[in-house]
């Protein structure tokens, strides 16, 4: 299983979503993609975007920086 770490910090909404998306395209099923962000807003921008799709999504926040985890199913 691969994990694929996408440095989104100091980029604004909703360039964090988009990366997210290019990136989910690229996995097969069992890999994951993190997306690393300093804003909050990208966490609920993220799970509604991915809440239709076959993934799973862990949201992880350390010190005002959010770990977004997609994994696709």
């Amino acid at each position: 299983m691969k994990n694929r770490v996408i440095d989104c910090v100091l980029d604004v909404c909703p360039i964090p979503l988009i990366k997210a998306k290019l990136n989910y395209k690229k996995l097969t099923s069992g890999e994951s993609v993190t997306i690393v962000t300093d804003h909050s807003c990208s966490c609920q921008n993220i799970k509604d975007a991915f809440s239709k799709m076959k993934a799973s999504i862990s949201i992880e926040e350390e010190m005002g920086i959010w770990y977004i985890t997609i994994t696709k199913e």
